[in-house]
């Protein structure tokens, strides 16, 4: 496995001298022409390693290209982790050819925090400031499809996660809260989705995933989900020795064959 690193502007837009990047893992074994885009979880004030790097290795060690993104988190407000989320999509297929990529074969990953932007990516379409500046931001944000693993879904109401939404949005999360909860907002442009959560999660609610796949289906939008009846919150690849850590496991094997799965069929 290779690793390569980028920036995704020269000179971030945003009055913010910290530089948004991407880190790229290309497989020894490449299977697929599929990208991967992963956004690790942190609530919005950090980048869970265990979320972000490892599941990479994971994907370019079953043969997909990978590519984990250091978006920016508190004290950064939206939209700046939206505006790196979809230029990080835009930079993949601008690069698409490098990295021998399909660009209509853009998966979008993440956990927790890191699940709700690649939900947003998936349903909020709206322009935001800094956008459109040089030719990579002419390439589409909109990803092909998502990978959600327990996902904060809602910024409102007693399922959501208040303190990911007070990061994303400070001062704005009473007015900004339904606008960018993506179970309001899925349309027929929403990419199928691949999700799991736990039941027993006590930090993201489980009805989180269960209103944004009910929302999905509503829309005819494809999606596959995993519901497993223990293991507490940011589990990961769930590589721990205890009974539930191996039985949740099981997940990555569940979304290889889903990726296989979706590339046939598409």
């Amino acid at each position: 496995m290779e690793t390569d690193t980028m920036y995704l502007w020269e000179q971030t837009p945003g009055a913010c001298e910290e530089i948004p990047k991407i880190s790229i893992y290309v497989p020894e074994n490449k299977i697929s022409d599929m990208a991967i885009i992963v956004f690790a979880g942190g609530g919005y004030v950090n980048r869970s390693e265990h979320e972000g790097s490892r599941y990479a290795e994971f994907l370019a060690e079953n043969g997909y290209t990978a590519f984990v993104v250091d978006y920016r988190v508190a004290p950064h407000r939206f939209p700046l982790p939206l505006l790196d989320a979809r230029r990080a999509v835009r930079t993949v297929r601008y690069y698409a050819e490098k990295y021998g990529i399909d660009k209509n074969k853009i998966a979008v990953m993440g956990s927790s925090a890191g699940g709700h932007l690649p939900a947003l990516l998936s349903t909020y379409f709206e322009l935001i400031e800094f956008e459109n500046i040089d030719e990579v931001d002419k390439e589409d944000f909109i990803p092909n499809y998502q990978i959600l693993c327990y996902p904060v879904i809602s910024l409102f109401g007693k399922e959501a996660n208040f303190f990911s939404g007070k990061n994303l949005l400070g001062e704005l999360l009473p007015e900004k809260c339904e606008e960018l909860s993506p179970q309001l907002i899925v349309s027929s442009k929403t990419p199928p989705a691949f999700i799991w959560h736990t039941f027993a999660d006590g930090i993201v609610n489980v009805k989180n995933s269960l209103m944004y796949a009910q929302s999905l289906k509503e829309y005819n939008i494809p999606t596959e989900m995993h519901i497993f009846p223990y293991g507490k919150h940011g589990l990961g690849l769930a590589q721990g020795e205890d009974e539930t850590s191996k039985y949740v496991s099981v997940w990555s094997n569940l979304l290889l064959r889903w990726l296989k799965l979706i590339q046939n069929i598409g």
